[in-house]
């Protein structure tokens, strides 16, 4: 089994109309698959752990506004590049729809369920 680098995509900000304690939700939930990933070997990232400081160092105040803009999905394309795959989760989420669209044009496998990443049946 070769390790992966695994773009763990889905829900962040879609459907919480900006409700701070309903992004963490899904940051939780984008984060609740990261520790079964990397004990199977691969290395799991999420764009938010990238971005979150990045829009804190950029002074965002609101999500959407300029700086969040600037950065939060411009980061999850410049993982892409690094990428092997992507473990796309449930839920509505242009972003992540986003994320798939790029990784299926650069070729990268595409994970719907983490029973069919390999090591995490």
């Amino acid at each position: 089994m070769s390790n992966l680098m695994i773009l763990v995509a889905g829900p962040y900000r879609s459907g919480t109309n900006d409700d701070p304690a309903l992004m963490q939700k899904n940051l939780d939930y984008l984060e609740s698959v990261t520790l079964q990933l990397f004990r199977a070997g691969h290395l799991p990232v999420i764009g938010e752990w990238v971005a979150l400081p990045l829009l804190k160092l950029a002074g965002s105040k609101v999500p959407g506004d300029g700086p969040y803009e600037e950065i939060l999905y411009p980061v999850a394309e410049r993982l892409l590049h690094k990428c092997d795959a992507i473990l796309r989760l449930e839920g509505e989420s242009k972003g992540a729809d986003e994320d798939v669209r790029i990784g299926k044009e650069r070729g990268l496998q595409i994970f719907y369920h983490l029973a069919d990443v390999p090591g995490c049946a």
